[in-house]
């Protein structure tokens, strides 16, 4: 079955996709996954968030919860051996529609994070960013009751707070100009950077091969570069438990958990 990605490894040249499957075995939930929350629920989007002080109050609020989820996370197997992979010269680069860094404490270097990363925070108005971990040390004194107020919700943001834990909360503001925080990440409704796109497009452009790790394909931004890879004719390589929505496309197809099939390809 792994035989034929063993080979276009062995090759190398082949750039990497990734999505949130490759992260459920850190504790990080697959929100789109059968039983992801975005089944269950309506995700923010990005004209709410900007428009609406009470969406963007009560964002923060589960935000500040669910930090605790990423930071406390921690590499899996699938994510040390696509590092391991790059370190031993298989790939031609990594893209991410993850937004938990966990590629880069992995050890994978250039990274591109599609949908930005949640450890920055960006101000809405003079664009100025910011260590999260500095954010949420300000959100912590702001909010000093709020933690022990909210242990029985989940951290990682699946369900509603209680509507007076979240009239209680207080967000911070940037320091230099009071205007609003956003987590520098692309919300549903935003557009994803152009530069940062056509560094994607770059990438698969002088790739010899596509291998999509633990993505289902539903978002258009990661499912471009697949089509990207097909109209060139490139292998296409898609390891994903269950279907995709680039199933059709797929030179080969693994319907497998991703950190057994990674261990043994970098071993």
């Amino acid at each position: 079955m792994l035989d034929p990605l063993r080979d276009l490894l062995a090759r190398g040249g082949v750039a990497v996709l990734t999505g949130a499957g490759i992260s459920t075995e850190s504790g990080i939930p697959d929100y789109r996954g059968p039983t992801g929350v975005l089944r269950r629920a309506r995700p923010m989007d990005y004209t709410t968030f900007v428009t609406d002080p009470a969406a963007r109050q009560r964002y923060w609020a589960r935000s500040h919860l669910g930090w605790r989820r990423i930071a406390e996370a921690h590499p899996n197997a699938g994510h040390r051996a696509v590092a391991a992979l790059q370190h031993a010269g298989s790939l031609a680069g990594i893209i991410t529609q993850n937004v938990d860094g966990l590629h880069q404490a992995a050890g994978a270097i250039g990274v591109t994070e599609l949908h930005g990363g949640l450890d920055r925070v960006v101000c809405l108005c003079c664009d100025s960013r910011w260590p999260r971990a500095d954010v949420e040390r300000r959100l912590a004194a702001a909010n000093p009751d709020f933690a022990a107020a909210t242990t029985a919700v989940n951290p990682d943001g699946d369900v509603d707070l209680d509507a007076s834990q979240v009239a209680g909360f207080v967000p911070v503001t940037c320091p230099l100009c009071r205007g609003d925080l956003k987590p520098d990440v692309v919300f549903f409704g935003e557009t994803v950077p152009r530069a940062r796109v056509e560094r994607c497009r770059a990438m698969v452009d002088r790739a010899d091969a596509l291998l999509v790790l633990g993505s289902s394909l539903q978002v258009q931004s990661g499912f471009r570069f697949v089509r990207q890879a097909a109209a060139r004719g490139i292998p296409i390589v898609i390891v994903n438990r269950g279907t995709t929505r680039g199933d059709a496309l797929a030179t080969v197809k693994i319907d497998a958990a991703l950190g057994p099939v990674l261990s043994a390809l970098a071993a």
